[in-house]
């Protein structure tokens, strides 16, 4: 009889580790950041963009080498990646600057926004 339980033990654990270990790998390939879509967890990084003070889609930081991403300020149209325009209601994504422990980090730019 103790046979028998060490062997559905064994039958049960291998495919249990190993529903474990993939997702542990899984969760470690998933970024945040989609350069592609120009996304930070589904919140698009252009478009209208309201800066808050608490529950901001995303916090960033803003730097003057090696950002995540270049930001221009514009006033109309921002369809390209790295395009913002500061609105007070009805925002794409709300921002929050923070000093340390960004989500993205961004250099402001007069021109060529979006990935560096």
């Amino acid at each position: 009889m103790k046979k028998f339980r060490l062997v559905i033990s064994k039958k049960i654990l291998a495919p249990a580790l190993f529903l474990i270990l993939s997702n542990v790998s899984a969760a470690q390939t998933e970024e945040p950041f989609n350069k592609g879509d120009c996304t930070f967890n589904g919140f698009k990084l252009y478009g209208k963009i309201k800066f808050v003070d608490s529950f901001p889609d995303v916090t960033v930081q803003v730097v003057e080498s090696f950002p995540d991403l270049k930001v221009k300020l514009v006033s109309s149209f921002p369809d390209d990646c790295g395009e913002w325009q500061i609105v007070d209601s009805f925002p794409e994504t709300k921002i929050k600057i923070v000093e340390s422990f960004p989500d993205l980090k961004i250099k402001f730019v007069e021109s060529f926004p979006g990935i560096p």
